[in-house]
């Protein structure tokens, strides 16, 4: 290597040492493509191997010494009959090659030894003559046709397996749920039909070549082989072995290019040249495998635009709600907390912005453990922690807190008194009733009743929550758990993460919510948890 040559970059000393070889090989190369070509022509006439010569040799041989044994009772012309026949036979299971042998010995021998004058070429009789000419041509026409018609109808075979088998990847690969199955069911494909082992290296989001290779790969390719691969990427023209670029490499390099452009580069390891009927199927199998990864580029694509597409939807709802839920009770607590410091009022006005502050920021600590609780179930870091818990301690817990919000209303809280101990979450459970009585108290109109009802059966734990509000349009019952979604008739406030969180926090218990609507108007939530259950006298034994 040239000191000049050792400060180009490995892609411009790759591109020199490319130029320079098709300066110096380009008439070898010419010579060798063109012996090659010249081969697929014209070989496959005679490419019978000197076995099938011998066994052809061998089978007029032993035909004509049974003939000669019987020609006595048959005459020397049944005979040419029989070794037609049998020249005919052979073309069945041999070249063109064998074949001509046959032929043209079968003519030689039934000339020697069966027309008269025998064991002399001489032919007395015009007719003699003429039936061996005829002979000779009949054999060798019928054979080489025979022949003809079997090589051709292998042929067809060869195709409709190839046409199988590309049927074969394709339904599989559709199957391919991912591109490591993609590239898994291509290197099993390969080695099924070409007995080649083979390595993908496929693109990068960047559009660059990446140096990992595909699992399934069976080569192991070296740093000077990766640079080979990438000018085979950039470029979009095969390279390495068996090629007229860097054709001294141990593996051939081929672009897998679909509609939108390379999706990367297969390396395989073939010790000869394509014929060109494989090289036809080579390049229908690339072209289906190279489709099924644009495929899959295209759905990460189109996947990746849409979550950027709702995430900046998810941002706007979520910027507006929390903007506009923060601002009001930050409000109330910044003028009432003013009011009580610019002026001394008296002792039950004072009372009365202590309220208004308490609540503001009662609704502000709601709205924060909403946002915390949503992250938590978004990240999966939500357990439930069960323990054993006095449901009446939860119901009374729950509505202690909700005191304010549920004054206006009549709340009806069903629970029988044999009511067991059940294993639960507490402090999840209680957020999932706060959530459904406060959704409640804010759909529900003011004077109506509220129901809260819980009750065991059946290994689960049944909690039903109602009101006497509007209920739910039926177009957006399918909706009502969903992130930041809130009805078209919703009153203002609120973020719509209420109910999401409900759900969450039950199915991280295994259990079920269903949203529905009461036949006489309002909505109405039914949750079913599996739980383990004990008397309360059981559990006080099992405490002491």
């Amino acid at each position: 290597m040239t000191t000049k040559e050792s400060l180009l970059k490995p892609d411009q000393f790759l591109t020199s040492m490319i130029g320079e070889e098709k300066q110096n090989k380009r008439g070898k190369l010419k010579i060798f493509f063109g012996m090659c070509y010249r081969e697929k022509v014209f070989s496959p006439s005679f490419t019978s191997n000197v076995r099938e010569y011998l066994t052809v040799t061998f089978l007029v041989v032993m035909s004509s010494i049974s003939c000669y044994f019987i020609k006595d009772f048959i005459g020397y012309q049944m005979v040419s009959f029989g070794l037609l026949f049998l020249v005919s036979i052979l073309a069945i299971f041999f070249g063109p090659g064998p074949i001509l042998l046959a032929a043209a010995s079968s003519a030689l021998i039934w000339d020697y030894f069966f027309i008269p004058p025998q064991f002399t070429l001489h032919i007395a009789k015009p007719e003699d003559l003429l039936m061996l000419i005829m002979f000779f041509l009949i054999a060798l026409l019928n054979g080489v046709l025979t022949s003809r018609v079997r090589r051709q109808e292998k042929k067809i075979r060869i195709r409709e397996e190839r046409t199988q088998a590309l049927y074969q990847l394709t339904k599989e690969l559709n199957t391919a749920p991912r591109v490591h199955d993609v590239s898994l069911i291509a290197a099993k494909y390969i080695n099924k039909y070409f007995g080649l082992d083979s390595a993908i290296i496929l693109k990068t989001d960047f559009n660059q070549l990446d140096k990992r290779l595909q699992e399934g790969s069976g080569l192991k390719l070296t740093e000077k082989d990766l640079e080979v691969a990438d000018w085979v990427f950039k470029n979009s023209v095969q390279a390495g072995k068996h090629t007229n670029t860097l054709p001294y490499g141990t593996y051939t390099f081929y672009p897998l290019t679909g509609d939108s452009g390379n999706m990367g580069v297969i390396a395989v390891e073939h010790q000869r040249i394509f014929t060109e009927g494989e090289e036809q199927f080579w390049e229908a199998f690339r072209a289906q495998i190279s489709g099924k990864y644009e495929r899959e580029f295209l759905r990460d694509a189109t996947k990746n635009t849409y979550v950027l597409s709702e995430s900046e939807k998810l941002y706007k709802t979520l910027f507006n709600s929390i903007s506009h839920e923060l601002r009001i009770p930050v409000a109330t607590i910044l003028g009432a907390s003013d009011t009580l410091l610019s002026q001394n009022y008296p002792e039950e006005t004072r009372q009365k912005l202590y309220k208004e502050i308490s609540i503001a920021s009662i609704r502000l600590n709601q709205l924060i453990e909403n946002l915390l609780n949503m992250s938590r179930l978004e990240s999966g870091h939500i357990t439930p922690r069960p323990d054993w818990c006095d449901v009446n301690d939860l119901a009374n817990k729950v509505t202690e807190t909700l005191l304010p919000e549920l004054k206006p209303f009549r709340l009806v809280t069903e629970i029988p008194a044999d009511m067991p101990l059940v294993q639960i979450d507490f402090g999840l459970m209680e957020q999932v009733l706060h959530n459904l009585l406060l959704n409640a108290t804010q759909n529900a109109p003011t004077g109506s009743n509220i129901g809260l009802k819980i009750f065991y059966g059946d290994g689960f734990l049944h909690i039903q929550v109602e009101d006497e509000g509007p209920g739910f349009p039926a177009t957006e019952l399918n909706h009502v758990f969903d992130k930041f979604y809130r009805g078209k008739e919703a009153k203002t406030g609120g973020t719509g993460l209420g109910l999401s969180i409900v759900k969450g926090f039950v199915v991280a218990h295994e259990g079920t919510i269903i949203a529905d609507n009461r036949e006489n108007g309002g909505a109405k939530f039914n949750i079913s948890i599996p739980v383990h259950t004990a008397d309360i006298n059981e559990n006080s034994k099992i405490e002491n």
